[in-house]
């Protein structure tokens, strides 16, 4: 019987138990996508990247327990964690080529890893009533990416109290939503909720900061970043606004490995 080892990751963090948990499955060649599809239904976490030798560097793709997804933060922080440490530990710098959002640089930092994304800036929208109905309230301001809206609320605390209604969000013309406010010991805070995607909420999101970090950088005029997600397991990220890029840095912390049997 084959098998593919799996391996799962706390990114976003530097202990167990917190930041975002996401599985990591190194291949030699692609899986039919049914397969990585149905993979990742089964581990049931936010998302599961799989990746492949690609030249001199990697070709990565990532999938939500609902469908594949263009661009990922945390589980290529993951992927990245899993190289340097153990299965590529010569390497200080390393391409992952992507099927839609370019080539993504990761390098070591320290105990850090720093990865180099596409910045994806939101513009304001008109209102849509299923995100209002969905957080429970109406924000200071709508803006939408063209991944993402990203409602911007008054205060941490109203971040950190939302409870939201998924079947509504559910319904939001774009499949996902970030909520965001001024930090209190940070810059910014959000939490980010897919229901669409099958993520209610995704403890904490790389590529949401994408979209986070040219709001913020223009709202509080400096291009570096501190920024925390606050959901239950929560998350800390550190982001540099580079003109059309986004530098995130993070932490990660294996949890498991084992293998998969099919």
């Amino acid at each position: 019987m084959p098998t593919i080892p799996i391996f799962q990751i706390d990114a976003f963090t530097d202990h167990l138990f917190s930041g975002n948990p996401a599985a990591v499955c190194p291949l030699t060649e692609w899986l039919p996508d049914g397969v990585m599809q149905a993979i990742a239904a089964e581990n049931n976490l936010s998302e599961t990247a799989f990746f492949v030798p690609d030249g001199d560097g990697y070709a990565i793709r990532w999938f939500t327990p609902g469908a594949e997804i263009d661009l990922a933060g945390h589980p290529t922080l993951a992927t990245a964690h899993l190289l340097f440490s153990r299965l590529d530990p010569s390497r200080d710098r390393i391409r992952f080529n992507t099927r839609k959002s370019g080539d993504l640089l990761v390098a070591r930092d320290g105990d850090a890893i720093v990865m180099d994304f596409p910045a994806r800036p939101a513009r304001e929208c008109e209102p849509d009533s299923a995100v209002v109905k969905g957080l429970g309230t109406s924000p200071l301001y709508l803006l939408a990416s063209d991944h993402s809206y990203m409602a911007v609320l008054a205060d941490e605390e109203h971040v950190r109290s939302l409870d939201p209604d998924f079947t509504a969000l559910r319904k939001a013309e774009k499949p996902s939503v970030i909520v965001t406010a001024r930090g209190e010991t940070c810059d910014f805070v959000s939490r980010f909720f897919a229901p669409a995607l099958g993520v209610s909420e995704d403890p904490v999101t790389g590529s949401a900061h994408c979209t986070l970090t040219p709001y913020w950088a223009g709202r509080l005029g400096k291009s570096e970043l501190s920024a925390r997600q606050v959901s239950a397991r929560g998350g800390e990220l550190f982001c540099v606004l580079h003109g059309d890029r986004v530098v995130i840095k993070g932490r990660c912390v294996f949890y498991m490995e084992g293998s998969i049997s099919l």
